[in-house]
């Protein structure tokens, strides 16, 4: 088993690709180690001395950690992940801890603001998750008022010197350029 590391512009993350599928639907976010007790796989790297969160997307594992070296904590990452796999046990034990984005009832946004809502979610999903995904991250939406777009950071977003840059820069701008509604973008 190959795994691929890359860096991530979080210099407190990488991120890690099995070569393997990791989430068939949903993510799933481990901020400390009783988080990670729902999933085999998270308990494992969190085993590990220095880490401090686990992010697991469609075919990737964002792992952060502390003031630890990234040289002296990858083989054990990677060594925790190749026999994780090779066990064959599953990377959820619990799959009441998906997050398939963030529950309806966890969204806020006036009725009247639907279809701006929708537009706003549509540009998320097709143009702003996917580069996100690529550094190892995600963006949800979480609400919508007085032209505030309100946005939940996950995995190597969580925490980033350059996530403001990328909500106020890259996020703000393309959804300004789009829903003239919208006037700021703020991590919820």
């Amino acid at each position: 088993m190959f795994i691929q590391t890359e860096a991530t512009p979080n210099p407190a993350t990488q991120k890690f690709l099995p070569g393997k599928v990791v989430m068939e639907t949903g993510t799933a976010e481990f901020r400390s180690a009783e988080e990670a007790e729902a999933s085999p796989l998270a308990a494992r790297l969190f085993d590990i001395p220095g880490v401090t969160g686990v992010y697991f997307g469609y075919d990737f594992i964002s792992v952060s950690k502390d003031s630890a070296e990234w040289q002296h904590l990858k083989p054990a990452i990677l060594g925790s992940i190749m026999e994780h796999f090779m066990s064959g046990k599953p990377v959820m034990g619990d799959a009441s801890i998906l997050s398939e984005d963030v529950d309806a009832g966890d969204e806020f946004f006036d009725e009247g603001d639907e279809s701006i809502v929708l537009t706003i979610k549509e540009l998320l999903e097709t143009r702003v998750r996917p580069a996100v995904a690529q550094d190892g991250g995600d963006i949800t939406f979480r609400g919508f008022k007085d032209g505030k777009v309100y946005l939940n950071m996950k995995g190597s977003c969580s925490g980033c010197p350059s996530s403001t840059a990328t909500l106020k820069h890259g996020v703000q701008n393309l959804l300004r350029h789009f829903v003239p509604e919208v006037q700021e973008v703020i991590a919820a």
